[in-house]
């Protein structure tokens, strides 16, 4: 992923370097079990381990692989070459009985366990915010919209308390995805253990905190990875859920809400009075990066009978991008909704900005209870609303004034109190403990 994208945890996660220090992490921990099988000298991976303390993989290391692999055109038979000039005669018996794969399959997956580990964190920071919002805005009254107009009221905490209960969603399924693909593999060539016995493979999977895989051929099954990318994939929907909200609210005509605007900062290189949600923009954008890596793992799952390395080149690339992107956008929205500006006095006037027209279907119930019949009531209000639409006046207003309307004052006026639409509110909030 490019700098401008990543977070720091995600970059050093990803480096070469750190690559071969968890294919190293294998590699011990495997000699380390054959050495309990009596198949390698008795204090060998200690040395190696002291070895590789004192002389640790960093990035000369990392170009050393490199160096060796423009020759050998393999990363495995580089790494173990360039392990045994680094740490020396015992690094002979690494890699013993095991094929590139197990080795890996293996690392890959610790390191997308750790990289699930720091997104699942970073939601759990951006669902805080969330809640201080949901909150802070649990009675605060604006205009609920569908289809992009305005239908009825609702309270502005209603917003962020929607966005709370998809981000629980998105926890459970990111925790499922990261167990699933927390299992190691040892099997060898093509899955039947035939150089490598499985005590060797439960060994390391004990030695590195993961699950045995039950079954395997030459590769962890991609189903795995699949569902993990699936869960990112749709973290990533309800990042741009809540973008595209702030996008919306910040339009010139609304003004409801908008990113926070920074000391220095500038909106637009032609224009000085432009205050841009680029942010939520941006975030809308790495979305459908997120989407796109999906596609891309799930044409990873169908390989050749027991291995190819068609989905090998596709992994370099989505994998390392998609936990940095969902980490940066997390994180990015949460700064967003930290420093989020609401105008509350614009949420109330957008309220009313159509005369009345939003409490039209509570005028309909009050009429059909008053004894119309709903097909009665429906035109009586359908007329005095297209009135409305056309000469600016309030809806209350054209009915008071209307003969087949045969509410009587108060209970008109009643009809367009917006304290009524959330008398429940305080029962949605409940169901969260909130």
């Amino acid at each position: 992923m490019i700098e401008r994208y990543s977070t720091p945890e995600m970059r050093a996660l990803w480096s070469e370097a750190h690559t071969y220090r968890v294919w190293l992490d294998v590699e011990l921990a495997a000699t380390e079990a054959w050495e309990r099988l009596g198949e390698v000298p008795a204090g060998t991976t200690a040395g190696l381990r002291e070895a590789a303390a004192a002389a640790p993989l960093d990035e000369a290391f990392a170009l050393r692989v490199a160096e060796l692999e423009a020759s050998t055109r393999h990363d495995i038979v580089a790494f173990t070459r360039a392990l045994t000039e680094r740490l020396g005669e015992g690094a002979r018996f690494v890699h013993h009985g095991l094929t590139s794969t197990d080795v890996v399959d293996t690392a890959q997956n610790l390191r997308l366990r750790e990289a699930m580990r720091i997104v699942l964190a970073d939601v759990r920071a951006l669902r805080a915010e969330v809640r201080r919002l949901a909150v802070s805005y649990k009675h605060t009254p604006c205009i609920g919209r569908t289809h992009g107009i305005h239908a009825e009221p609702m309270t502005f905490g209603l917003k962020f308390l929607n966005l709370y209960a998809a981000l629980g969603r998105d926890l459970e399924r990111l925790e499922h995805a990261r167990d699933g693909v927390s299992v190691a593999m040892l099997s060898g060539s093509v899955g039947t253990y035939a150089h490598v016995p499985p005590e060797v493979e439960a060994h390391v999977a004990h030695r590195l905190g993961l699950r045995v895989d039950a079954v395997t051929n030459q590769t962890v099954a991609r189903d795995r990875h699949g569902e993990l990318l699936a869960a990112l994939a749709l973290l990533g929907t309800s990042i741009e859920r809540a973008a595209l909200e702030i996008r919306h609210l910040q339009r010139s005509e609304v003004r409801e809400a908008q990113e926070g605007f920074a000391k220095g900062q500038t909106g637009s290189s032609s224009m000085p009075h432009k205050k841009n949600p680029i942010a939520s923009e941006n975030l809308t954008g790495v979305a459908r990066l997120l989407r796109s890596h999906l596609t891309a793992g799930l044409e990873n799952v169908a390989l050749w009978h027991e291995r190819d390395i068609s989905h090998s080149a596709v992994e370099r690339v989505i994998l390392p991008d998609a936990t940095t992107l969902a980490s940066y956008a997390t994180r990015r929205l949460t700064r967003v909704l930290a420093g989020l500006v609401v105008d509350e006095a614009r949420m109330l006037v957008n309220l009313d900005v159509l005369h009345g027209l939003v409490y039209s279907q509570r005028v309909l119930h009050e009429l059909i209870a008053a004894g119309l019949t709903r097909e009665q009531a429906y035109d009586v209000v359908q007329r005095a609303s297209l009135d409305a639409w056309d000469s600016g006046r309030h809806l209350r207003d054209l009915l008071r004034d209307d003969p087949a309307c045969v509410l009587d004052g108060d209970r008109l006026a009643a009809a367009f109190d917006p304290a009524w639409f959330l008398r429940h509110v305080d029962a949605i909030y409940a169901r969260f403990a909130l």
